[in-house]
């Protein structure tokens, strides 16, 4: 086990989890689950599309899980009125934090002009909320070259953001990856990082962790913290054989 494993409890692991369904058949039965889950297992919050945020606020509360609303949610080529009205709506709908994926158009092309003019919309909503709400930026990492990854901490960095995020999971490129946790944290290191997209592992999230992830997007969230669960009751059984 990593260092991090060794530190950790699975109550510690499931609060750096936001337990996440984005997928747009997703059903009210399926959201409830979800939110259930998410209170016994004791994740930090529930990543919901916008359909789905007034239920997990009224489903959630007086519980310590946040609920998590996403933006433009999956291209991010929403134009900044909208994606300041999304962020808005989910706000009053009950979300405590924002997970909005980037203009990717402009990290491509190094437009930093646009792209830190649409964070800065997006953040001054976040934060005029009292408590202010977190925000967190997709920049799609996997669809990015290194230097367009470089170029997109950096502004993400300058605006200010809470989190800069990996990818959303739903890109063909792929999603999260241990060098590019590397590199964000190196780069931005003003800015927390979420690991997110292709998940499934206690190894995985540990991993991720270890690298400087501080939160960890996954729809494998129970499965992971049974997983985690078991390994560590095999290596406290091992321990005492050994003895």
């Amino acid at each position: 086990m990593s260092s991090v494993a060794g530190q950790i409890s699975d109550k510690g692991l499931a609060d750096y989890i936001d337990h996440t369904l984005l997928t747009p058949t997703a059903t009210r039965e399926q959201i409830k689950q979800l939110c259930e889950e998410a209170k016994t297992y004791g994740f930090h919050a529930v990543s919901v599309n916008g359909r789905w945020v007034a239920m997990a606020a009224e489903l959630l509360a007086g519980s310590k899980v946040a609920v998590d609303g996403v933006v433009s949610l999956p291209l991010g080529a929403d134009t900044t009125r909208i994606k300041v009205a999304q962020a808005k709506e989910a706000i009053f709908a009950g979300a405590d934090e924002v997970d909005m994926v980037a203009d990717l158009a402009s990290i491509i092309e190094g437009d930093a002009a646009y792209l830190l003019s649409q964070l800065h919309a997006v953040l001054k909503v976040c934060r005029s909320m009292r408590p202010p709400v977190i925000m967190k930026v997709i920049i799609e990492s996997a669809a990015l070259t290194k230097e367009q990854k470089i170029f997109a901490c950096r502004i993400a960095q300058q605006a200010g953001v809470d989190f800069i995020k990996t990818s959303t999971g739903l890109h063909p490129a792929g999603g999260a990856t241990i060098e590019d946790i590397k590199l964000m944290k190196e780069t931005a290191p003003n800015c927390r990082i979420k690991a997110a997209g292709g998940i499934r592992t206690a190894k995985q999230v540990l991993a991720m962790l270890e690298s400087g992830a501080e939160r960890i997007g996954t729809s494998s969230s129970v499965q992971i913290i049974n997983e985690f669960r078991a390994g560590r009751l095999n290596d406290d059984t091992n321990s005492r054989q050994n003895r």
